[in-house]
């Protein structure tokens, strides 16, 4: 692999003479060894669950503290950089669309939007053929600031995602791309009023 880690294992052989014991590529008969194998498979996608629970951890932190540095409220700060990441992508958010993405409802978001009006960090645009369309645009003087801010982490990113091939960024792409069309389809039916219905006592 590309990150020098090796795919199974430890690295020192073991997996190749267990393979081996028998033949049979498990490394040995009987229905443990299948047992083992699926309760290792069961602790590597708890890693896995556990490693993407620390990132988003991790990204609502930096989200945090970007807040923090502008005197924002957090909430105001999230809806702000997923104002500035669309921008950046090249699909501006709606008012609506923004409301998706920090789950508030309308009239929230319309009271979120004034806040960072006033403050000077985005303006609100009419860039499409339907006048009625809103486009929201971050204002000339947040950007540089946005940039100030999250250049280190978009740098150390960008060195850590340099160390996989592009055949496993694009494992990871699909990876996600699943866990996160699993996600929208749990929230929009499973949990679509707000969870389960709870166990009859």
């Amino acid at each position: 692999m590309a990150n020098g880690h090796a795919a199974d294992g430890d690295g020192d052989g073991n997996g190749d003479r267990d393979r081996e014991s028998d033949g049979s590529g498990r490394g040995g008969s009987g229905s443990g060894d299948g047992d083992s194998a699926a309760g290792r498979e069961a602790v590597r996608v708890d890693r896995v669950m556990d490693g993407l629970r620390a990132f988003g951890a991790n990204y609502t932190e930096f989200t945090r503290r970007f807040a923090t540095w502008l005197g924002l409220h957090s909430t105001d700060a999230a809806a702000l950089v997923e104002i500035l990441y669309a921008e950046d992508q090249g699909t501006p958010l709606s008012p609506a669309r923004l409301s998706e993405r920090v789950s508030l409802s309308s009239g929230a978001t319309a009271i979120l939007l004034k806040r960072l009006e006033q403050a000077g960090h985005i303006v609100r645009t009419r860039e499409s053929a339907d006048r009625r369309v809103v486009t929201l645009r971050s204002s000339p003087d947040i950007r540089p600031r946005a940039i100030a801010f999250f250049g280190p982490y978009s740098e150390r990113m960008a060195e850590a995602m340099a160390a996989y091939s592009p055949q496993e960024i694009q494992h990871f792409e699909n990876f996600l791309g699943t866990l996160r069309t699993t996600m929208d389809a749990l929230l929009a039916h499973e949990y679509e009023g707000g969870g389960p219905t709870p166990p009859a006592p």
